[in-house]
């Protein structure tokens, strides 16, 4: 194991010891500097998951999440400096860490969440007018491909993702149905918004964002879901501002 190796490891841990040879600027051991130090670190990459997953931190209460990121740091170390990034395996961690087990949920909330996080930093792009659509004759738009909005994102899940979200971050908002959900994520202003889809629309979306042509998203979708409704979907994509532009061939 490398020095530096050890000293990242010891970083994470508060039960490891103080690296051997670290001194302060007078030479003298730096133990009690480290010890600051460390526990600096803990506390900011604490208050980053903290800051990323809100629901995930008010579903399972306050000290276990505090407790549960402690572990979560110490197997997962920060890949950047840049602290709104961290935090993109604390989902897969909670898949698989025994004391949530009993809340399967959970870490697709987590997705959600990080899903909101990433379209809030993605970068921007002019939506596209809606009236470019209208002006295109049907023929043109099948062939048509879709250049989607960089903060778009569709999240599906066996479990009711949006309810569970909804519930935990609006007052007024009604408990969760138990079912499986799937979500557009768009950021149509400054704010990302949360928006549920129904299985063709998730279809659709999904087919449009990896570059399949007007015409043959639709048939997926209506394929999924022979009651897809195109223009309830086609609105939302457009009020979200989740279409940048076209590619019509």
């Amino acid at each position: 194991m490398t020095r530096l190796s050890t000293f990242g490891e010891a970083l994470l841990d508060p039960a490891s010891p103080v690296p051997d040879g670290l001194t302060g600027p007078d030479g003298a051991p730096a133990g009690k500097r480290f010890d600051v130090y460390r526990n600096n670190v803990a506390v900011s990459l604490t208050e980053a998951l903290e800051t990323g997953f809100p629901v995930i931190r008010k579903l399972v209460g306050e000290d276990f999440f505090k407790a549960m990121v402690g572990i979560h740091l110490r197997q997962s170390p920060p890949q950047t400096p840049l602290l709104m990034t961290y935090g993109t395996a604390f989902p897969t961690f909670l898949e698989a860490f025994p004391p949530v087990t009993h809340l399967p949920y959970l870490a697709d909330v987590a997705r959600l969440e990080l899903a909101l996080r990433e379209a809030y930093h993605a970068a921007d792009c002019t939506p596209l007018d809606p009236a470019r659509l209208q002006d295109l004759p049907t023929d043109v738009l099948m062939t048509t491909g879709f250049i989607m909005a960089p903060a778009m994102r569709v999240l599906c899940s066996p479990h009711p993702i949006h309810g569970i979200w909804r519930a935990n971050t609006r007052a007024s908002a009604p408990p969760p149905n138990p079912q499986a959900e799937s979500v557009l994520i768009s950021r149509p202003g400054f704010d990302p918004m949360v928006d549920p889809l129904t299985p063709g629309a998730v279809s659709f979306c999904q087919a449009l964002q990896a570059g399949t042509r007007f015409g043959a998203a639709l048939e997926q979708a209506t394929g999924t879901d022979p009651d897809f409704d195109l223009s309830a979907t086609l609105g939302l994509l457009l009020t979200r501002g989740a279409i940048h532009s076209l590619t019509e061939s």
